[in-house]
């Protein structure tokens, strides 16, 4: 609302600022004897505001001030109600899960631990890792505005706590490695101011939840998260590809050997023929001459 009203502002200084110097020349031409008429002037100043459009102009800026403001007091409302805030926070979520991660890798509002449905999840080869977007932004606001110091002190601490208690409640939901989760989670606050104020003011606490699987992030953590968690699996998914490589090169060297040795067994099988062979051709010779022998003599008798 303040940025709003220091735009709408800077405008109307600036017009102002250009009748201001059309009334110095009015007022300078009627103390001077220059002979112009002040109804000419008059006509002259409200010629030159007609011609700018200035009626026109400050029409067209309040109501485009009234939109803004109406603009405003939704926004304002959706952040204030507890079921529209969550919708807003999911709805911001969706769109950051979309932007960092494929379709395949993340879902919105499924039941995936046990029967538990956080606002988002997202897989990994590890395990799903739950989001909660919940965050307790009215005892913030109240914190915010509180002026008297007692009653700050009193806002703070109840802040505190109910962040405490959302973050309780994710570590007992969604971490659960038994149930098929990773051993962390993310609580998703929607809100960089909000954030801010944690890790500055309520670091301790952040840290102690960090060491039990809880962690709070951020519209800009959160992306930093989402591209952490992508490339792991796809370093995954290449050390798994390079492994299943590796097993079929390890099964084609063992069929391989298989081969071979089955190659050696026929090679010897093949050696032992060609020498029973060579056995067989020299026994065949020799009863071949020996059958020379018995034809050679009756021959030679005959004669």
């Amino acid at each position: 609302m303040a940025t709003t009203e220091l735009f709408l502002g800077a405008i109307l200084v600036g017009l102002l600022v250009i009748v201001a110097l059309l009334v110095q020349v009015y007022r300078a031409v009627q103390d001077t004897d220059s002979g112009v008429e002040t109804d000419q002037v008059r006509a002259a100043l409200s010629e030159s505001l007609s011609a700018m459009e200035f009626d026109e102009a400050v029409s067209r800026i309040e109501d485009r001030a009234g939109e803004i403001e109406t603009l405003h007091e939704d926004f304002d409302r959706l952040l204030r109600a507890p079921r529209e805030r969550g919708e807003f926070g999911e709805v911001q979520l969706e769109v950051m899960l979309s932007d960092h991660l494929h379709p395949g890798m993340y879902g919105i509002r499924e039941q995936v631990v046990g029967s538990k449905t956080p606002d988002a999840h997202v897989k990994t080869p590890d395990g799903i890792v739950a989001i909660d977007s919940k965050f307790p932004l009215d005892r913030y606001e109240r914190f915010l505005a509180a002026d008297d110091p007692a009653e700050t002190a009193d806002h703070k601490r109840a802040f505190r706590q109910a962040v405490e208690e959302q973050l309780a409640k994710i570590e007992r939901d969604y971490v659960s490695p038994e149930a098929g989760t990773t051993d962390f989670a993310f609580a998703y606050i929607p809100s960089e101011s909000v954030y801010y104020h944690l890790i500055t003011e309520e670091y301790d606490l952040l840290r102690e939840y960090t060491k039990r699987g809880v962690q709070v992030v951020s519209p800009l953590t959160l992306g930093h998260k989402l591209e952490l968690l992508k490339t792991g699996a796809q370093a995954r998914k290449l050390t798994e590809e390079a492994e299943a490589v590796l097993d079929h090169l390890t099964e084609l060297g063992a069929q391989f050997e298989a081969v071979e040795e089955e190659w050696s067994t026929l090679e010897r099988h093949v050696d032992n023929a060609a020498k029973r062979a060579d056995d067989v051709d020299r026994e065949l010779s020799s009863l071949r001459d020996a059958f020379d022998r018995i034809d050679r003599p009756s021959g030679e008798f005959n004669e």
